[in-house]
C-alpha cells in the first residue's frame, strides 16, 4: 500500500493515490492489466476486490467506504484504500479493472470524491451522469456558454429522451437563482471556467441554490482541474472532466471522469457504465495516471504563460477584448481571487491565487 497520510499535498497524493507497489515485482508503476477475462477460483471465486467481508454494501457494481480486512490496506482513519477497494474482485474488464481502478483512486483523492469512475471519453462521462439522475420529462440548467460537445448532448441527444434544458449564464448567480425557481430542475450542469469564454461561477453559491430547489449540482472542472479548483469541497455534488485535457496532459490519449460524493449515486454509475459498456481502457487509464503526475508543475507553467499572454493582449492596442479570469478587470475576477476558481493551497495570498486561474 502506498503510504497516504490524512493533509498529504495535492503533489503527494497526485503520485502515489491508488499507486500501489506490485505485490509480485514491486514496481512502483502500476501495471498495463490489458486483458478482458480474469480466472476465477471457482463459481464467483474472484481475486482481487478489498471490499470488506462483512457483505457492508453488498452491490457488485456499487460503491461504499469499508473497513480493512485480509483483502485490502488501511488508508485514512482505517478506510480500505486501492484501486481495488470498490470491487469484490475483477472478472471482466468491462465491470472493473485494476489499472482503470488506480487511476480513479488516484482521481478521487484529488478532488475530494468518495469515488471516481473513468469513462472512454469526456462525453461518454457525461451521458452517463445525466442518464443516471434524469428521466424523460425532467429538466436541466445548462451555461448559456457551454461546450459545445456538452450542448449537443442535450439538444440533440437527450431532447430526444424527453429531457429539456435551458441555457442560463452560470456566472450571474441570481440568473440561476431565478431560472431554478420557474424551471425546477433535477440537475444544474456548470462549467468553470466554460470552454471557450472562460465565465467563472460562484460554485458555492450555486450549490447553495441548487440544494434549495431540490437539484443536483454537476460542475465540469476540465478547464480548472483539480489542482486550482475542488468543487466538491465547494458543495458541488459531481464533477466531470475530460481527461483528455489537462488531466492527461499530453495529447495521446482520450478519456473521460466523473467523481461524486455520495455512494448511492456512485453506484447507479457504476451499474449503468457498465451496462452499456462505457469504461475507459486500461492502457488509457494508465496514460492518463502517468500524465496525471505531473498536473501541479504543469498548471503552474500554464497559468504564468497563460497571464503573460493576456496581459499583453489587453495592452495590444488592435485587441478590443481579453476573456481572461486573472486580469484586474475580468467580471468574475473577485470569484478566481477567493476560491471559485480556487487555489488549492490553504493561507496562500491573493497575488497567488490570481497567478493560478485557468489559463
Amino acid at each position: 500500500m502506498a503510504q497516504i497520510e490524512h493533509g498529504d499535498g495535492f503533489e503527494t497524493l497526485a503520485i502515489h493515490a491508488g499507486q500501489e507497489p506490485d505485490p509480485l515485482t514491486g514496481a512502483v508503476v502500476p501495471p498495463i492489466y490489458q486483458v478482458s477475462t480474469f480466472k476465477q477460483d471457482g463459481v464467483g471465486g474472484l481475486r482481487g476486490g478489498r471490499r470488506s467481508a462483512s457483505g457492508h454494501g453488498a452491490s457488485k457494481h456499487g460503491a461504499s467506504e469499508h473497513r480493512a480486512s485480509e483483502h485490502g490496506a488501511a488508508g485514512h482513519g482505517g478506510v480500505v484504500t486501492g484501486p481495488g477497494r470498490w470491487v469484490e474482485g475483477y472478472e471482466y474488464s468491462r465491470t472493473a479493472n485494476p489499472t482503470r481502478g488506480a487511476l480513479e483512486e488516484c482521481l478521487a483523492a484529488l478532488e475530494g470524491g468518495v469515488r471516481a469512475l473513468a469513462f472512454a471519453s469526456g462525453m461518454a462521462a457525461e451521458d452517463c451522469l445525466v442518464r443516471a439522475v434524469c428521466q424523460p420529462g425532467d429538466h436541466v440548467l445548462i451555461p448559456h456558454d457551454a461546450y459545445g460537445g456538452t450542448y449537443r448532448l442535450f439538444d440533440k441527444v437527450m431532447a430526444g429522451w424527453g429531457v429539456t434544458y435551458d441555457p442560463v449564464p452560470i456566472s450571474d448567480a441570481e440568473a440561476v437563482r431565478a431560472a431554478a425557481a420557474a424551471h425546477r430542475p433535477t440537475l444544474i450542469w456548470v462549467e468553470s471556467p466554460t470552454n471557450p469564454l472562460l465565465s467563472i461561477a460562484d460554485i458555492a453559491a450555486l450549490a447553495q441554490i441548487a440544494r434549495a430547489a431540490g437539484a443536483l449540482l454537476a460542475v465540469d472542472n476540465t478547464f480548472a482541474s483539480p489542482y486550482l479548483q475542488q468543487p466538491l469541497a465547494l458543495g458541488a455534488d459531481a464533477v466531470i472532466h475530460s481527461t483528455t485535457k489537462y488531466l492527461g496532459g499530453h495529447s495521446d490519449v482520450v478519456g473521460g471522469a466523473l467523481i461524486v460524493t455520495d455512494t448511492g449515486l456512485a453506484e447507479r454509475l457504476a451499474f449503468l457504465r457498465n451496462a452499456v459498456g462505457s469504461a475507459g481502457a486500461p492502457f488509457d487509464s494508465w496514460l492518463t495516471l502517468r500524465g496525471v503526475k505531473t498536473l501541479g508543475v504543469r498548471m503552474d507553467r500554464h497559468c504564468d504563460n497563460g497571464a503573460q499572454v493576456a496581459k499583453m493582449l489587453a495592452n495590444h492596442p488592435r485587441v478590443a477584448q481579453v476573456y481572461y479570469p486573472g486580469l484586474p478587470d475580468h467580471p468574475a475576477g473577485r470569484i478566481a481571487r477567493r476560491g471559485g476558481v480556487a487555489d488549492r493551497a490553504p493561507g496562500a495570498d491573493d497575488a497567488r491565487i490570481g497567478r493560478r486561474v485557468a489559463a
